[in-house]
């Protein structure tokens, strides 16, 4: 046991369990303030790319969408394939349930690109789908980000597209290859995220992936001040009133 300390009619004790006890939990509480501080501070970094990236547009061209840096926004020709599209399900804006479509673009080359055409809601109903369709035009030029499908925090919420049945199939956080198995053309390992201002859209409010920087920082906080409360406590406990005989 520590060496107590006599402090007017209390004394300073802690016992060996308690200190022990309360140097873990601070130490794992400013750990976890410290990991989230740094998370913080890589998706303001990230938030800033994204910004900085939308004061240019690039074109396409003959490059791959690897080969552009991610939320680059670029300009491709060709056409959409408005009679192959895709329904990302457990897709949600301000609250609401929904879906984000996918539509097939074919490039002048001939390559295959999905664009993210937007968020539209839940009919209400599992078996009765959004209507997504339109008439696209022959041939005409998009601009959008470049980006990364979305990523299922859970394996258990990842559905793959049909291979068969009708159009437009519904799947959950698939991969490229899924898609392009079900598709049966070969798809750009990256999507485009439609400019809000480009036609044959939905809901178009795109952001950095994750929460904002901001609540990372609050989180800190939160646990560093969990870790100042530890150390108080510990300080409370250890004093003991002397009794007066």
């Amino acid at each position: 046991m520590p060496t107590p300390i006599r402090i007017g009619d209390r004394v300073f004790a802690p016992s060996w369990i308690l200190t022990v006890l309360a140097i873990a939990l601070c130490t794992a509480f400013a750990s976890l303030g410290r990991w989230q501080w740094e998370r913080g501070e890589a998706r303001a970094a990230q938030w800033a790319e994204f910004e900085r990236r939308a004061d240019r547009i690039l074109p396409l061209g003959s490059r791959s969408l690897e080969e552009v840096p991610r939320f680059q926004r670029v300009r491709v020709s060709g056409r959409y394939d408005s009679e192959h599209q895709f329904l990302l399900d457990n897709r949600s804006y301000a609250g609401r349930p929904g879906y984000e479509v996918l539509t097939p673009f074919e490039l002048t080359d001939a390559r295959v690109v999905l664009v993210n055409r937007g968020w539209v809601p839940f009919t209400g109903y599992r078996e009765r789908l959004p209507d997504v369709s339109f008439e696209p035009e022959a041939s005409l030029a998009v601009t959008g980000r470049v980006d990364e499908l979305p990523v299922a925090g859970l394996a258990s919420g990842r559905v793959a597209p049909a291979r068969d049945g009708p159009w437009p199939k519904l799947t959950s956080f698939p991969s490229i290859a899924e898609l392009s198995a079900a598709l049966g053309r070969r798809i750009e390992p990256r999507i485009l995220l439609l400019d809000p201002d480009e036609p044959h859209g939905y809901v178009r409010e795109w952001r950095p992936p994750g929460i904002e920087p901001a609540r990372h920082w609050s989180y800190a906080i939160q646990w560093w001040g969990l870790a100042i409360l530890v150390a108080i406590l510990w300080g409370v406990m250890s004093m003991k009133k002397v009794s007066r005989s």
